[in-house]
């Protein structure tokens, strides 16, 4: 057993690996290791081998996988471009103009895809050339699509609220529908924001352009229907009761084959290119989160949850007061870490806190993911915004890190209202759950 401040010493080690540059997987083995060898026994080690396999036999993980490749089949079977398309017929007409299809293109395939990375480069790379004859600023272009991307985690499915109930035993299908209403928001936060800086810089943003006919318009409405015939599928299959969380993931992969079919993308080649890249990055996240479970074990073990919770307990912290203290943290800590390191490294000393402090569990997993969404598009290392730089691939980093400014400020906005209003994210699980 161990005290609150061996546990603070711990995390300072895992901070301090982290910023000598180790990979997360790496430092999160490292720090654990550590502390099973001062304070309990070096054959603790042995059982890794151990750990990691009984963590990656948590069904809901492969659910992981299935959501990369789907999003990785709908933006090679052509489904983005259109859908791109088909939404600035529409959204032209608001002040901003094509900006707010960058916000309502990211909000879509979000919720087909859940990766915030993805949604990024995907946007970034059918957005950029449209905007690169038209008069707009080009760091409001480039903000506002980091900002739509941003949501690829916190509208279901988010890959990270499925981490985050992995960790923590918590229901990832309440989660989803806790998620849904603040995904809402905090998409109708970046438009209103958008047109905030059409009324304040009307200079910045070309606010009318010609519209095809109504009856081309109306045709291409089409293009809508596959992303949103995919959520219906997984939201759909989850909360009849008819699929778990993991097979309306395998259903949606299944119904986006005919739509690539449809396009004339589907291929052999290209179902190739899907896999490659759906291993890569599951391999990639899946090594951390299968590392962080064995951090997990270590520190429960070690007694930190119960060490923790009396902590909390003894120097009568109010909720409120914090997840105020915790919101600080993370906005500090989103400036040099990203979605997954943050997560994944906080969450089993964060987690028992919290439970101490009476907080929903439900909740919480939505405030930490809007936390960690908030260091995507943090300077200096927010990952979404290198990833359109090297999509643009010219001018400089600086030009995107200044567009995102507005949009940063909205989600703290997002952040306050969050806290101030919890049924944002409990009154769906309630209704759904019971």
């Amino acid at each position: 057993m161990i005290g609150v401040g061996e546990a603070a010493i711990g995390f300072g080690i895992l901070v301090a690996l982290l910023f000598l540059g180790l990979h997360v997987a790496t430092a999160m083995f490292l720090t654990a290791v550590l502390g099973a060898s001062i304070y309990l026994s070096p054959a603790l080690v042995d059982s890794l081998g151990t750990q990691l396999w009984a963590s990656m036999e948590d069904y809901v993980l492969l659910s992981i996988p299935l959501y990369i490749l789907l999003g990785e089949i709908l933006v090679r079977s052509g489904s983005t471009d259109r859908l791109y398309r088909s939404l600035a017929d529409w959204l032209n007409i608001l002040p901003g103009g094509l900006l707010h299809t960058n916000i309502a293109a990211s909000a879509i395939f979000s919720a087909v895809s859940g990766s915030s990375v993805a949604t990024a480069a995907t946007v970034a790379t059918v957005a950029l050339p449209s905007f690169r004859t038209r008069k707009y600023d080009e760091r409001l272009v480039l903000g506002s699509i980091a900002a739509g991307a941003s949501l690829g985690n916190l509208i279901p499915p988010g890959i990270a609220l499925i981490v985050y109930g992995a960790m923590t035993n918590t229901s990832v299908g309440q989660l989803y529908a806790a998620a849904v209403v603040p995904g809402i928001v905090m998409t109708v936060l970046f438009m209103a924001t958008i047109i905030l800086m059409g009324l304040l810089k009307p200079d910045w943003i070309r606010q009318q352009e010609a519209q095809d006919r109504l009856a081309v318009r109306l045709r291409r409405l089409v293009d809508i229907l596959p992303p949103l015939v995919i959520f219906a599928i997984i939201m759909g299959s989850i909360y009849s009761g008819w699929a778990t969380v993991t097979e309306s993931a395998a259903l949606a992969c299944v119904a986006a084959l005919p739509i690539a079919a449809l396009y004339g993308r589907l291929s052999i080649a290209m179902l190739h290119d899907c896999f490659i890249a759906t291993a890569t990055l599951t391999a990639m996240s899946l090594l951390i989160l299968a590392v962080a479970f064995y951090l997990n074990f270590v520190l429960g073990l070690l007694g930190v949850t119960p060490a923790l919770g009396a902590f909390v307990t003894g120097i009568g912290a109010t909720p409120l007061g914090l997840i105020l203290a915790l919101t600080v943290f993370y906005l500090l800590l989103g400036i040099f870490f990203e979605t997954l390191p943050m997560l994944v490294g906080t969450v089993p000393v964060v987690f028992p806190v919290i439970m101490a402090a009476g907080i929903d569990p439900v909740w919480f997993g939505v405030f930490i993911v809007l936390m960690c969404e908030i260091s995507l598009i943090s300077p200096p290392v927010g990952m979404t915004l290198y990833v359109i730089q090297a999509v643009r691939k010219e001018g400089t980093i600086a030009q995107v890190f200044e567009g995102t400014i507005p949009f940063f400020l909205a989600m703290v906005v997002m952040t306050a209202l969050l806290i101030a209003f919890p049924q944002m994210a409990t009154w769906l699980p309630k209704l759904t759950y019971g």
